[in-house]
């Protein structure tokens, strides 16, 4: 309860952060005071759900979508932004449509990996199977990317053998779900994987 209250009080003053300026210069446009606490989050969280509705007819349309392409071309084109840009774009759609840019892996396989110590394990997406550029007998280590939450984009990659590396009955998109719900969000296809499985 704590921690639900918790969040919700950094939403309200998140939004009212954000809708403070323009409420406050409608006030007093109108020759009123300043609104309260709770005026100003009930207004801000009014706006805020208008504009996700917004956004959300914007993009079902040919011009929204027209828009937001523009929008994509101009964040690939800055000097700095572009590079974090692309490359977390590029990560959230390899996870999302379980496919990359490498043979041989490319976020199409869910495993389990003993990680970051031993006795510890967590799941990870195969981002490609052969590390022989890395090191010698880097043909026999898988890279394993680890995503965190709650921002998976922000997570780790690690090289394992790959005897040491047991697959999981899991679509990506449903361990990148438990892993940015912190492991709260179980799937329900999950499947034990077997001592066996190779």
């Amino acid at each position: 309860m704590v921690v639900t209250l918790w969040i919700l009080n950094w939403i309200f003053d998140a939004l009212i952060g954000i809708f403070r300026g323009p409420l406050v210069l409608v006030y007093t446009s109108l020759h009123l005071p300043e609104p309260g606490y709770w005026t100003l989050a009930f207004f801000s969280a009014i706006a805020t759900i208008l504009l996700l509705m917004l956004v959300g007819a914007l993009v079902g349309n040919f011009v929204g979508r027209q828009l937001l392409l523009w929008m994509d071309e101009l964040m690939l084109r800055v000097p700095v932004v572009k590079g974090v840009y692309g490359a977390t774009k590029q990560l959230i759609n390899a996870i999302q449509s379980g496919q990359g840019a490498n043979s041989g892996g490319g976020f199409k396989e869910v495993v389990l990996v003993e990680w970051p110590h031993p006795g510890s394990y967590t799941l990870g997406f195969v981002a490609h199977r052969d590390c022989s550029w890395a090191m010698e007998g880097g043909e026999r280590m898988i890279a394993v990317y680890i995503a965190t939450a709650p921002n998976p984009t922000s997570g780790y990659v690690v090289m394992v053998d790959a005897a040491k590396v047991r697959p999981v009955q899991l679509r990506p998109d449903q361990a990148l779900t438990w892993a940015v719900s912190g492991g709260v969000i179980i799937p329900s296809s999950a499947r034990l994987p077997e001592k066996g499985d190779a």
